[in-house]
């Protein structure tokens, strides 16, 4: 990517290991994003994400969620955090917290999310293990711009994998997760670039209404980057 084009300002939101975040991270490196990430924030101060961070020189900030009387007024004081950055973009990189109607509303049209379930199925928590038992042949991820309703936001990208016979949660969390590493830093790439946006709940990229995600299979960027 062209490292003249001007750098979209980027925070990242993180409650844990911040896998996603160091394939951002390790991508911006490449220089195949175009962003700056401006701060890494995480609502856990122990969260090991906060080192991958501070290794990459990126500003952290910790907001323990368990300090405050509610749900709003952490939002109301994450918030503020994120606005003295500036961002252009937020992302959830395993941000554990169900966000309010306020803070959703700030930041729409330019917050991203990524859930470990091929959307509309398994909205929430325990995705593999219900996919699993659900008898599915494929499960996956999927990019997706946050609104109001959990985890119901049009969806941008999807990475999907094949459901082994005998596979556990683990190995197909494991599966699942090395293809959020490709489809997340896609999906901010095109963010950056103005080639996506949410427009009346309807994702467009290039203008046009997108009325299905795009779809990485494992092995398979070359295909994704063809149907672009």
């Amino acid at each position: 990517m062209s490292s003249a084009k001007q750098k979209i300002a980027v925070v990242v939101l993180i409650s844990g290991s911040g896998s996603n975040l160091q394939a951002i991270i390790d991508a911006t490196q490449r220089g195949d994003l175009d962003i700056e990430i401006k701060a890494v924030i995480s609502n856990r101060p122990d969260a090991q994400g906060l080192q991958r961070a501070a290794k990459a020189g990126i500003p952290i900030e910790t907001l323990d969620h368990k300090t405050f009387a509610s749900r709003a007024e952490f939002d109301h004081a994450l918030q503020q955090r994120i606005d003295r950055y500036q961002p252009e973009l937020l992302v959830l990189a395993g941000f554990m917290r169900i966000l309010t109607t306020e803070f959703v509303r700030h930041y729409q049209g330019r917050l991203l999310n990524i859930h470990p379930s091929l959307l509309p199925k398994y909205p929430g928590l325990n995705t593999h293990q219900r996919a699993i038992e659900t008898q599915d042949s494929e499960h996956g991820a999927s990019v997706h711009f946050v609104t109001e309703e959990l985890d119901g936001g049009p969806v941008i990208i999807q990475g999907r994998v094949a459901i082994h016979a005998g596979d556990t949660p683990t190995q197909l969390a494991k599966r699942v997760l090395h293809t959020e590493h490709h489809i997340y830093p896609q999906a901010i790439q095109w963010f950056s670039q103005g080639r996506l946006q949410l427009a009346d709940n309807r994702v467009l990229f290039d203008q046009k209404p997108r009325h299905q995600p795009f779809v990485f299979k494992a092995n398979d960027k070359a295909q994704l980057e063809k149907e672009e």
